[in-house]
């Protein structure tokens, strides 16, 4: 699906860092000093210099070796980690889904769904409507009732992506969410990106399945070092991408 000119996401020279802490030696010494000493770290320059727009009607694709600042962005993009400059302006607050989202691991999927669905701003009788329809999506009908300490990180992928997608929001994006499940899920999640689209939304996709990159996304970034080394069309940056990452290619 082609791109509109109206942007829902604009990114300006973002810049995020963060600390890394060092363990300290543990010695005598350094025990009856405690109370004194700081810690050391180092900063790390995780995304530098990134600016892109993101579309009405678009998924756009996110690659990168692990490190790349793919993951950071995304956390930058809900707000969730701070900016050492630039900005970030969007049309609304995006809606996040990773296969490490927390949810409330002692409740069971069904009082889980229930809760999410009240965030989402559904009355208790329209999330009781819909939680059939919640369950089968994220096909996990027979753990619904156990806890969600129990469940696989796959099960708890698909349930929260089931959950957050019940609304459509208007800014969704995903950060390995995909490669989860089975082709049945992958096509019922497609569909339900679609849908995102088709309301004058906007997708983004953080994948290492260049398969899944080139079947969804309708412009690709590649980041490297924190940078974006290059964007376009998605077969040519995934051919691009792959070919430099061969062992041999360097």
């Amino acid at each position: 699906m082609a791109a509109s000119t109206r942007v829902t996401v604009e990114i300006r020279d973002v810049h995020v860092n963060y600390r890394v802490y060092e363990e300290p030696t543990k010695g005598l010494k350094q025990g009856f000093a405690r109370g004194r000493m700081r810690r050391r770290y180092r900063i790390i320059e995780a995304i530098q210099g990134v600016t892109l727009n993101l579309h009405e009607h678009e998924t756009l694709g996110l690659i990168g070796a692990n490190g790349t600042g793919k993951s950071t962005l995304l956390s930058a993009m809900t707000g969730l980690l701070p900016l050492a400059s630039g900005s970030i302006r969007g049309r609304s607050r995006p809606s996040l889904l990773g296969v490490s989202s927390v949810m409330r691991p002692a409740l069971s999927g069904r009082r889980n769904i229930l809760i999410g669905g009240l965030a989402l701003g559904f009355s208790r009788v329209e999330i009781e409507r819909r939680m059939d329809e919640i369950i089968d999506f994220a096909g996990v009908r027979e753990a619904i009732d156990r806890p969600m300490r129990t469940y696989s990180s796959g099960m708890r992928a698909r349930l929260h992506f089931a959950i957050s997608t019940a609304r459509v929001p208007e800014i969704l994006l995903i950060d390995e969410a995909l490669t989860v499940g089975d082709e049945e899920f992958r096509r019922r999640a497609a569909e339900r990106i679609d849908d995102v689209c088709g309301a004058a939304g906007s997708v983004v996709l953080v994948s290492h399945n260049m398969a899944e990159i080139e079947r969804y996304c309708d412009q690709v970034v590649w980041l490297d070092g924190g940078r974006i080394r290059a964007v376009g069309e998605p077969a040519e940056i995934v051919e691009a991408y792959v070919t430099t990452s061969r062992p041999n290619s360097r």
